[in-house]
Parts: structure tokens; C-alpha cells; sequence
């Protein structure tokens, strides 16, 4: 069914849910739900592949547009998302919320939200947010089977409370206090208060940017890339957002977010990738002996703010168990007491509510100065960010709101308590920030990797610049040695060399996963491995879906993917390959397999074959199906987005989704991009009112019910 825009009066859109009332029985639908003004307001277009297009008189039209559209697709999760936000997932999830629930009242997010939602958010944003939490709400009373009524109404101050209770998990936060808990095998304190970047899983992303002088064509192209998981609350949504107000930008957001969270508009676009900037020291408290509650600070004895969780739940009927933890708070921030210690832990940002106002005025960023200005408040408060725009910019920041610490500490580790010049209060400045704009060399690019390897030659970030307190990566990933190692060989980069690039499935010899294969090039192989070496010394380092020795490459790999995912010891090359033929004579029946037959993207009934893995640009993160043995990817190359800029400054993207734009299981967009993106293949984006139009499957305002 198709309609034009603002075609519906607002008597035929009540007529509308009053036949859908009928067709589903007084006991499905209520029998009256108001039609909001901001209904009447915004039209949501769903193209051929499900995508919404929403287009609203004004701004807070299409955030109101936006919630509806999305909840329709995966109401389940905007509704945890806003129920975890107010420390409550535990009615939803059970125990398995509780440590969440903890974090948001020992974080303080809703009283942070709630003391610094009318005073540091603009009216326009607040206004914003809550037409989005409107939205959410309509559908939630047109769908009352879906919704848990006691959340009911959702509020602009949930919005906010999901960007402030996520923000600190992107540079580890609950990976911190997680690890605190965990006294080391003798009882005592773990040594470090995180892992090293090092040691960390490569689970990342990938982003570059290409300018005009590199460029085959004169365009200005941005690689949006980031690898999130393929299920759950980060998963990507792509929405088209259009207002009378000048909001028109098309891209990726999570569940609960009524903004792009990086895509591209008319005029620039951005890409994030996760980076790992120290923002977070521990503190190791020592504890009065005659009183639980007091700290030593400069030799005094000072008292713990002290407070009180409430986890309590619903365990059967109408029982409620009821569960309480303490909190503390301390001089430095929360504190947490363990049978090996107590801790304070300060991190970057806590207490800032304006994530959602910085996302908000980088998608209506008109050029450079407009988006950097939003981006100099920091109010996001991590990220690599690598920009491009139609005036032929490029740009790349090792974004952080960073601490400045005293000198002479190794502020990686837990440092002392009961010194008050540890307690820094301020953040380096953002012009002290590594960033890089038009380098001589054409190109950025970042995948996790340091930025002090941006660019090619001098226009890199020099590490002497940057204190070691500042804890910046110096790491080169596998993934940005060899997008720089192809960028590098090639100075007129056309418009499928990019796409190329993009999805290049070939191991770098400078990284990892060679290191672990290379040594099975050499020598001599044990007696019962002399036929599976064959076939892996065929392996030309492309992970290609239908190579037999990329299967072999690929396995042996996992076990070392396993070991460091583990923080198990690496084992053996020869080991590792004496593991991978078993596996495949126990789950395949013997050699004669290819990496498509081993590596699998499943949803649905969709069961392909995939190339790419871990560390490869085409980044595929996979576990092993307990039941047959197969790869099933989990993690990496997701939504998929490509812009290009040309000379008269006109903006033209692809993009491709892991698997489609709606999580419902029934709906035919719940897999319909899998098989493009197993065959590296990309969809052109629709930005024009004519494109749109001509590839319209369904045009309705928000309340009509009607088939996709």
C-alpha cells in the first residue's frame, strides 16, 4: 500500500485503527488511543528493503517518527534499553540484570539526568528527546501485548539516561570494576586495573577517508565501518531522517537513539572507531580500621558517602526477593568494597548528560566549523573520528576527554588513595588531542590502531608529543597495517578500488595472524600433518569463502583467537594445526572443505557461506555451533556504509546491513541483506525524494497499521 506524503487527515488515520481494531478483536487493540498531533506530523516511507525514511515538518516530528519506526522493528529491544537506563532491567531479565542495575545506581545516572536535564540540555534537544520517548510510548499503547505497562510512559530523561549509562562502557568502565572483583589465584588484588591494550580481544572496527588528491575521480570518499555485534543492544538500525528544519542525514544508530550515531548528511559525515585513551584510574582506599566508613585522604580520616542499591526482584508470583548493596562514594568517585581491598574509580565525563545533544548538532553540522564545534564540547567522551566533507576535507581525532594526572605515576595501575594531587580535576585540551587534517598524503585511516599512524609520513602525530599519563595507543592492528600497506601502493584510488579495499580479505605479512601461520611455511611437518600442510602452503593469505587452504588458515587461527579471547597461552603453530585437522575430520569427515563450508552467517533460515575473519579488513569475528562444528559469525563487519562527495559537492553512499533492517523473525527484512553481504556486494542508498519514491514499498503515518 502506498500514499503520498501528508496525504492522511487526521479522521482517516483514526478511521484507520479503528479497522484495525475490528480486523484484531476488542481484546488486541484498545478501544481508544488519542492520535498525537506529531503523527499527523511525519511520514514514515519504508523502502524495498524495509529502511524508514522519515520525513517531519520538524525536527522532534522525526524523532517521534524515528521511535515508532524503529519500535515497530524491534520494539523489544528499545524497550530493554530504556528499562535498563532507569536500573531496572532485572524485571525484564532477572539476576542476569542485577550487575547492569548496580552500575546505573552506583553510577548515579538517573540522579545526574534528573538534577542536569533542564539546566544543561537546550530546549530544542529536550524537546527532541522527548518527542522520541512520545513515540515510543504511542506505539507501546497501540501494541500493549508487546509493552510491560509499568515503564509506561517513556520520558526524554530515559533517552538521556541511555547515553549516559552507555558512554563509560565504550572505554571499559564495567570491564574495570569487573576485573576488581576478581582477586587473583592467592586471594590477593588483581596487579593492574585493566588489561593492556595489547591483550585486549581485536574486536574493533575500520574507518578512511579518502581525499580529493587521492582520488582517481576528485571525490572525497569516508569508509563508515565500525564492528559491532550482530545481536543485542549495540546492534546497528539504518534510518533516513528529513525535516523542514534542515535535518536530512541517513546512516546507523543504536536501540534507544533518536540520532545518527555516525552516517552522513548533505553536506559531511563521520565514522567512529573504539579507541582506548586512559580515562579511568582506580584507587586503592585505605579503610579506617575502627570505622568501615572512613578513608584516609591526606592523613585525615574522611566518610564515605555510604548508600544503598536496590536490587530487588520478582521471583515467583507475587514474591519479591529483597536485595540491597551497599554504595560508597569517595573524594575520587564510587568505591567498592571486595574481601581483598576497597576502590574508587574516576573516570572521564562522570556526571555529563549532553552525549545526546552532541550527536544531535553533528547531524545537523552544515561543514567543518559547524561539526568541529560540536565536537570540540567532548561530551562524548572517547572515539576515533574520521570526517570527510564536500568541500574535499578530510580529517581524523583521536578523540578523548582526558585526564591531566601527575606525572611520575603509572597511572595504568591502581595508584595510591590517600593523596589529594592524585585526584586530577581537569582534562587535557582539545587542541593537545593527536588529530590530522589534509594530510599531504591523501588518506586517513584508523582501525583501533594508534594515532601516530594516521597518515603516511609527516603529518602523523609524533608519540613524543603526548605524555605517557595520556595513555594512547601505540598498537598497529593487523587490520590498519594493511589498509595503509594498499592506501600506500596506490595514488589515484577509483571509485571499485575503494570498494575493493573495503571488503580485502588478505592477510598482511606485518601482522598477527601470518606470525601464527608463517612458521607451518617452514620445514619439515610432522609425519600426520604432511597432507594438511600440503594444502594450507597452497594458502595465497586471502580468508576467500571458497578456499580449501583459507579453511586450514582460518582454524588454525581460531585456536589462537581462542587463546587470547581466553587469556589461555598461545599454543604451538604445529599444535594449532594438529587442532584444526581434528577438527575437521570430527565435524566435516576430512579435508576436502573450503572456508565457506566451515565459516557461517546464520539468522533465520539464512545459512551462508562467509569469507573475511579476525584481523582481516573484512572482519568476521566468529564461535564454534557446539552441534556441528561450524564458525557462526557474531561480531565485525555490520552496517556498512561508503559516501562519496563529488566535485559540485552532491552526496551519494552505499551501504549494506549484516543481515537486514528489522529483527522480527517473520518479516521478510529480517535477512534480506544477508546474501548480498556474504558476496561483498552493497545497495545504493536512497537520498533523493525521487529514488525514494520510485523504490517506495510503504508510505503511512505512525498509527496506521500496514503491511510491509
Amino acid at each position: 500500500m502506498k500514499h503520498s506524503h501528508f496525504s492522511l487527515t487526521n479522521g482517516a488515520i483514526a478511521a484507520c485503527l479503528i479497522l484495525a481494531s475490528s480486523a484484531a478483536g476488542a481484546d488486541d487493540q484498545p478501544a481508544s488511543i488519542p492520535v498525537p498531533d506529531r503523527a499527523t506530523q511525519v511520514t514514515i516511507i519504508r523502502d524495498t528493503y524495509g529502511i524508514p525514511h522519515i520525513h517531519g515538518r520538524t525536527d522532534a516530528d522525526v524523532a517521534f517518527g524515528l521511535a515508532y519506526a524503529h519500535a515497530e522493528d524491534d520494539f523489544g529491544l528499545l524497550q530493554e534499553t530504556l528499562i535498563s537506563a532507569r536500573g531496572r532491567l532485572r524485571d525484564v531479565k532477572g539476576a542476569k540484570g542485577g550487575l547492569m542495575d548496580y552500575l546505573v545506581q552506583l553510577l548515579k545516572v538517573r540522579e545526574f539526568v534528573a538534577e542536569k536535564y533542564e539546566t544543561d540540555l537546550s530546549p530544542d534537544v529536550r524537546e527532541y528527546v522527548e518527542a522520541y520517548a512520545a513515540g515510543m510510548t504511542y506505539y507501546a499503547q497501540l501494541h500493549p501485548e508487546k509493552a510491560d505497562e509499568r515503564f509506561l510512559p517513556y520520558t526524554g530523561q530515559d533517552v538521556v539516561a541511555g547515553f549516559v549509562q552507555r558512554q563509560p562502557f565504550f572505554f571499559g568502565l564495567d570491564k574495570v570494576i569487573s576485573k576488581l572483583q576478581k582477586p587473583q589465584a592467592d586471594g590477593t588484588k588483581q596487579k593492574a586495573a585493566f588489561l593492556p591494550v595489547e591483550q585486549l580481544p581485536p574486536i574493533g572496527s575500520n574507518t578512511f577517508a579518502i581525499g580529493p588528491a587521492r582520488s582517481a575521480d576528485g571525490k572525497t570518499r569516508l569508509n563508515i565501518n565500525s564492528h559491532q555485534p550482530w545481536e543485542g543492544p549495540v546492534t546497528w538500525y539504518e534510518a533516513h531522517l528529513k525535516s523542514d528544519e534542515g535535518l536530512d542525514i541517513i546512516g546507523g544508530l543504536f536501540p534507544g537513539a533518536p540520532s545518527i550515531l555516525h552516517g552522513h548528511n548533505q553536506h559531511l559525515g563521520w565514522a567512529f572507531t573504539v579507541n582506548k585513551p586512559d580515562l579511568i584510574d582506580v584507587y586503592e582506599l585505605e579503610i579506617n580500621p575502627n570505622n568501615k566508613n572512613q578513608y584516609k585522604l591526606d592523613g585525615e580520616w574522611r566518610d564515605f558517602e555510604v548508600g544503598e542499591a536496590d536490587l530487588s526482584m520478582k521471583v515467583f508470583g507475587t514474591a519479591v526477593a529483597k536485595i540491597k548493596r551497599e554504595m560508597l562514594y569517595s573524594v575520587h568517585g564510587p568505591a567498592v568494597r571486595f574481601p581483598h581491598g576497597t576502590y574508587a574509580v574516576r573516570f572521564a565525563g562522570w556526571g555529563e548528560v549532553r552525549g545526546v545533544e552532541q550527536y544531535f548538532r553533528m547531524n545537523k553540522a552544515r561543514n567543518f566549523d559547524e561539526w568541529i564545534a560540536a565536537v570540540k564540547q567532548r561530551w562524548i567522551p572517547s572515539l576515533n573520528t574520521c570526517y570527510a566533507d564536500k568541500d574535499g576535507n578530510i580529517y581524523y581525532l583521536y578523540n578523548g576527554l582526558i585526564p591531566k594526572r601527575a606525572e611520575g605515576y603509572d597511572w595504568s595501575d591502581i595508584v595510591p588513595g590517600d593523596q589529594s594531587h592524585l585526584v586530577w580535576e581537569d582534562y587535557v585540551p582539545f587542541e593537545s588531542l593527536p588529530q590530522v587534517k589534509n594530510p599531504a598524503a591523501g588518506f586517513l585511516q584508523n582501525a583501533n590502531s594508534t594515532p601516530f599512524a594516521a597518515t603516511l609520513g609527516d603529518d602523523n602525530p609524533q608519540p613524543e608529543d603526548f605524555s605517557p599519563t595520556l595513555g594512547i595507543e601505540t598498537r598497529h592492528t593487523d587490520r590498519a597495517l594493511r589498509i595503509t600497506e594498499l592506501f600506500a601502493a596506490d595514488d589515484s584510488i577509483t571509485h571499485e578500488e575503494c570498494l575493493t579495499y573495503k571488503w580485502d580479505q588478505t592477510v598482511t605479512k606485518q601482522g598477527q595472524v601470518w606470525r601464527r601461520i608463517q612458521p607451518l611455511f617452514e620445514g619439515t611437518p610432522p609425519a600426520d600433518l604432511a597432507e594438511v600442510t600440503a594444502i594450507l602452503r597452497k594458502w595465497d593469505r586471502v580468508l576467500a569463502a571458497d578456499s580449501q587452504s583459507a579453511a586450514v588458515a582460518a582454524l588454525v587461527n581460531y585456536q589462537y583467537e581462542k587463546a587470547s579471547f581466553f587469556s589461555t597461552p598461545e599454543p604451538e603453530p604445529w599444535e594449532a594445526l594438529r587442532a584444526a585437522v581434528a577438527h575437521l575430520r570430527e565435524h566435516f569427515g576430512g579435508l576436502e572443505v573450503t572456508l565457506g563450508d566451515v565459516q557461517r552467517l546464520r539468522r533465520g533460515n539464512a545459512d551462508l557461506p562467509i569469507g573475511g575473519g579476525p584481523r582481516c579488513y573484512n572482519c568476521v569475528h566468529a564461535r564454534e555451533d557446539e552441534e556441528d562444528g561450524r564458525l557462526v559469525g557474531l561480531v565485525g563487519d555490520s552496517y556498512v556504509l561508503i559516501v562519496a562527495f563529488d566535485e559540485n559537492g552532491v552526496a551519494s553512499s552505499q551501504a549494506i546491513h549484516q543481515y537486514g533492517n528489522v529483527n522480527i523473525p517473520d518479516s521478510p527484512h529480517y535477512a534480506d541483506q544477508a546474501p548480498m553481504f556474504v558476496n561483498r556486494e552493497m545497495r545504493h542508498s536512497l537520498l533523493t525524494e525521487a529514488e525514494i519514491s520510485a523504490n517506495t514499498s510503504v508510505s503511512y503515518h505512525p498509527g496506521e497499521e500496514l503491511e510491509q
